[in-house]
């Protein structure tokens, strides 16, 4: 089984994202920032995000709010600009075709993957959807990718997953799966992928059929 991470992975919400965070920011009276500097925090949810914009992290007195109101304009918007990435289409075909199950692991909250994931067609296609609170644990722990498996009744060590952040690299490993770093992604703001400990960094999502052995 394939597994993928979502948002800068298998999907491109980077502009919905991006643009509820300048909503806010001119909500705030605040003029609003380039997309290149928003686009690498994406991965980072709604963390990243109040970090990009505003430079508040969670503690601050401030975060909560700002928080709250950036979701509540994401909520508005999820599917403005979302897409699949295009390039990923034939891989998700070519699993497909080569009977291979794949599913979702994201640590989105199921109130914004699921309408996400309906909304892009991708619900009646994947095997199974695991979000950020369908576990007690989210990534960087182990526990939403075993949970995955479990649901499949696949050893994790025949699982593989795709993910475009450190914490996916983390969680992978520490499920015990082989884990491959999307180089498409937003990557975030931290070490250099090749820095992550993944097995291998794909640079575009059709090395990954090449890995796989794969037509």
């Amino acid at each position: 089984m394939v597994l993928f991470d979502l948002d800068g992975t298998l999907i491109d919400s980077a502009p919905d994202l991006a643009g509820a965070a300048n909503d806010l920011r001119l909500a705030e009276g605040m003029p609003p920032l380039p997309f290149a500097q928003l686009r690498p925090m994406v991965g980072a949810g709604a963390r990243g995000m109040i970090g990009a914009a505003f430079g508040v992290q969670p503690g601050d007195p401030r975060f909560d709010a700002l928080r709250d109101a950036f979701l509540a304009r994401y909520a508005d918007r999820l599917l403005q600009s979302t897409r699949v990435f295009e390039s990923m289409e034939p891989v998700l075909q070519a699993l497909a075709s080569a009977g291979l199950p794949w599913g979702i692991v994201t640590n989105k909250a199921m109130r914004f993957a699921q309408p996400v994931i309906e909304g892009l067609g991708l619900a009646v296609r994947a095997a199974v959807v695991i979000a950020g609170d369908t576990t007690p644990h989210a990534k960087p722990h182990p526990a939403p990718l075993l949970e995955a498996a479990r649901r499949l009744s696949v050893a994790a060590a025949h699982c593989v997953y795709v993910g475009d952040d450190l914490r996916d690299v983390q969680a992978g490993r520490a499920a015990g799966m082989p884990t491959l770093a999307a180089g498409w992604g937003y990557l975030g703001a931290g070490d250099a992928i090749e820095h992550w400990g993944a097995d291998l960094v794909l640079q575009s999502p059709g090395e990954l059929l090449k890995w796989l052995d794969l037509p």
